[in-house]
């Protein structure tokens, strides 16, 4: 959808409701660009791997975690890659199937003749072919559809959520922009079967919790809970109009509290607040960290704060709802982070 069929419907439109399905309005999915594509298995059942190794292990070792392919996520793992042969204008970069979704990056070379969505559409296709051979015993979709009427009755036993679909509805899609960020993308995927180990090693600490309630604001929270009750929390606020001498001199200050047990607490607005959580993080040592983006059920730490997040070192509070697109931070917004944290920091 371009920007004036947008603006049409806009008004028609309702409510907008925060979604990770949506399609970047005006690109177009057709031309030269880099993706990095999101699919989830219905249900989030665990059909297509499982996970072994030790979240300890090192990268190089026999015990490093990975996620070893079932049948179907064997399948699901060459229909991505025939991708190349039925689209010769598309390189599969790479993929990480992990046992309830997958992470493909998809470079589109040069102009392809449809919606990328209709590529990803008949990737679905062909895995759920698949997945009605292998899981569900039924050797096409008509055959299924049979199989679940029985004398002209719908047969309620083979009636499930999943109706021999694979995939959730639509995709997610995150559209290469900067420098730098397609190496992130290729180290996300590489370290997701890490991330699954430490969180499934320590449960506690990346469940989303939506009910902390600190001096009348209510919170959603990833991380250790238990640093709210520590008697010695400092806050970390920093002048924008600091240079780097400064903003060195604050940081080393604001390392020497944080050893000698204190628990600094930032939104990391400026420059300077947000060297000194850089520096925190390195260091691990621990911080509560104000993020002005909301999290849903499935949200979880960014990669560098899984370690800090599995140490107990860390904990993410979000004062506000979560919405997909990034907003500019007005200046009351700045002024209402800096006042929960400084509600936080007399809290105990």
């Amino acid at each position: 959808m371009d920007w004036e069929q947008y603006q049409k419907h806009k008004p028609f439109a309702g409510e907008k409701k925060p979604s990770m399905l949506r399609r970047r309005i005006g690109h177009d999915y057709a031309s030269r660009c880099i993706y990095l594509i999101t699919l989830t298995v219905e249900g989030r059942r665990p059909l297509l791997g499982k996970l072994v190794g030790n979240a300890d292990a090192p990268n190089d070792s026999a015990d490093a975690p990975r996620v070893e392919l079932t049948p179907l996520g064997e399948r699901v793992w060459e229909r991505w890659m025939a991708t190349e042969r039925l689209y010769p204008q598309i390189q599969a970069v790479k993929l990480q199937i992990m046992p309830d979704h997958l992470h493909g990056i998809l470079f589109v070379k040069e102009q392809l003749g449809c919606h990328l969505g209709q590529v990803i559409k008949g990737f679905k296709a062909g895995c759920n072919k698949a997945y009605r051979e292998l899981v569900l015993g039924v050797s096409s979709a008509a055959t299924w559809s049979q199989q679940r009427e029985q004398g002209g009755k719908r047969d309620r036993s083979l009636d499930d959520r999943e109706h021999g679909q694979l995939w959730a509805l639509g995709f997610n899609d995150h559209i290469l922009s900067g420098r730098g960020e397609l190496a992130n993308w290729n180290r996300y995927l590489q370290e997701n079967p890490r991330r699954l180990a430490i969180k499934r090693a320590y449960p506690g600490y990346f469940r989303v919790r939506f009910d902390i309630h600190v001096a009348q604001q209510t919170y959603a929270a990833i991380g250790n809970r238990f640093l709210l009750q520590h008697p010695y929390k400092v806050q970390v606020q920093l002048s924008r109009s600091l240079n780097e001498n400064q903003i060195k001199e604050e940081t080393e200050r604001y390392l020497a509290l944080a050893h000698g047990g204190a628990i600094l607490v930032s939104p990391a607005i400026s420059k300077g607040e947000q060297a000194v959580m850089r520096a925190v993080l390195d260091a691990h040592l621990p911080l509560i960290f104000l993020t002005p983006w909301g999290f849903n059920a499935f949200s979880k730490p960014g990669h560098r704060y899984y370690e800090a997040c599995a140490e107990g070192k860390l904990l993410l509070l979000a004062p506000w709802p979560h919405q997909n697109e990034r907003i500019s931070l007005t200046r009351q917004m700045c002024l209402d982070l800096n006042g929960m944290t400084k509600a936080l920091c007399e809290f105990v």
